[in-house]
């Protein structure tokens, strides 16, 4: 495998404006002699990646960035489904950037109470992390009946309810007590 970069400028016209834009091709360039069942090729299959950049970093470093693309994709792809937020309610612009803002807000709550307040939960199987669904589904659609006594509200969990302890360390952990 050979990496390379190559520093480049172009002159654009923005806005009636002449500017200069500076960037850098990464280039990877690999050859592979064997197929995905390890069985030897006849002729080696050459591939090249290509990422046009202005990161200002070791071409192994923008490789890396570029190749975990899909992580982002992903978490923005969980948020819009999870949130409903795939089709935006007005046909104002400062409307929907608005809601945008509150739904990065509150999936950044969840996730938030996903890693604290599912820590040594006991899981259906191994994952790396949890989804805001899953977040939602243990900690927040919990049963509860509200009791008002003596000019106070509290909630009454079921003694088998399994989310208790972990909203207990939520409430522990944001607001000290």
């Amino acid at each position: 495998m050979v990496r390379f970069s190559e520093r480049m400028e172009r002159t654009v016209k923005f806005k009636g404006e002449e500017r200069v834009v500076r960037y850098r091709m990464v280039v990877e360039v690999s050859e592979r002699t064997t197929d995905a069942k390890g069985n030897a090729l006849l002729l080696p299959l050459v591939g090249v990646d290509a990422w046009i950049t202005s990161l200002d970093l070791p071409e192994a470093d923008v490789v890396a960035i570029y190749r975990d693309h899909g992580t982002s994709e992903q978490f923005h792809s969980e948020m819009k489904g999870e949130l409903d937020l795939e089709r935006l309610p007005s046909g104002k612009f400062m409307t929907n950037a608005l809601i945008l803002e509150m739904g990065v807000l509150a999936y950044n709550v969840l996730r938030l109470m996903g890693q604290i307040g599912l820590k040594g939960y006991k899981q259906r199987h191994e994952s790396k992390r949890r989804r805001i669904r899953t977040v939602i589904q243990e900690l927040l659609c919990v049963a509860a009946r509200v009791v008002h006594h003596a000019g106070q509200v509290a909630y009454k969990f079921g003694r088998t309810c399994l989310a208790f302890d972990r909203l207990v360390l939520l409430r522990a952990h944001f607001c000290g007590a």
